[in-house]
């Protein structure tokens, strides 16, 4: 492992929605390393164009050449390119919000995201992690997972309530894996954000590996709890078969 490149990345990922811009002592404090090692890395990656520095106040923030690796990892993904044209033709029958997901750790990854004229109540964009024991394409993605793997994923995730309708006990989770195993397809409700509902189903490799989900996600502003999947799970289950490849 180059500790060297492991270094920069920690400095570009210590930026964060509560910390878009640093100076030079908060982002050494910030990524755990010396002042003087802060200053070459953030020299360095200010002369590659991944950070500004502010000549006033002197604080250093993301560039938008930062978007770069997000561009790249878009472009030359099979799954995205795979995806792109069933995702878009979901948005079109369901005019909902549709999204796919990737598991990384014990979170899930917006990878791309199709939004619909219906105004809903999160904050998701593509780049957004969402726990996934919590979130129905989280759960889509771990119901074809072994079990041992789910319980390492449960364990290291912090099992706390967003609100009221967060399941946090263990085996209340388990219980939802399986019925999301049995059906093909998981849902949530307020699970983490208030009058929101997804539906998800799992997407998987030559190999029958999990590889990803996609999902959709309306308001309960305009549907019922029992509508979502009545409406929807055949789409997203029909979406993700096309999406695997078998």
């Amino acid at each position: 492992m180059v500790q060297s490149v492991a270094k920069a990345f920690h400095i570009l990922q210590s930026f964060d929605r509560y910390n878009p811009a640093m100076t030079l002592s908060q982002l050494a404090q910030k990524a755990d390393v010396d002042i003087s090692t802060a200053q070459r890395f953030t020299h360095t990656l200010q002369q590659l164009g991944y950070l500004n520095k502010n000549p006033f106040n002197r604080q250093y923030e993301l560039s938008i050449k930062a978007l770069d690796l997000a561009y790249h990892f878009t472009r030359s993904s099979r799954l995205v390119d795979r995806a792109m044209p069933i995702l878009q033709h979901l948005s079109k029958q369901t005019e909902e919000t549709v999204n796919l997901t990737v598991l990384d750790g014990h979170e899930i990854v917006f990878v791309t995201r199709f939004l619909s004229r219906h105004l809903l109540n999160t904050d998701v964009i593509v780049g957004s992690r969402l726990p996934a024991f919590c979130t129905a394409p989280g759960r889509a993605t771990l119901s074809r997972l072994p079990r041992e793997r789910v319980l390492e994923i449960l364990a290291a995730s912090e099992l706390r309530s967003y609100t009221r309708d967060t399941p946090t006990d263990p085996e209340r989770i388990l219980a939802m894996i399986a019925e999301t195993r049995a059906a093909g397809f998981a849902t949530a409700y307020e699970e983490i954000y208030h009058a929101d509902a997804s539906i998800a189903a799992p997407i998987v490799g030559p190999n029958g590996d999990v590889v990803a989900a996609v999902s959709v996600a309306v308001t309960l502003a305009r549907y019922k709890r029992e509508d979502v999947p009545e409406r929807f799970a055949n789409l997203v289950i029909a979406a993700a078969h096309s999406i695997s490849v078998g």
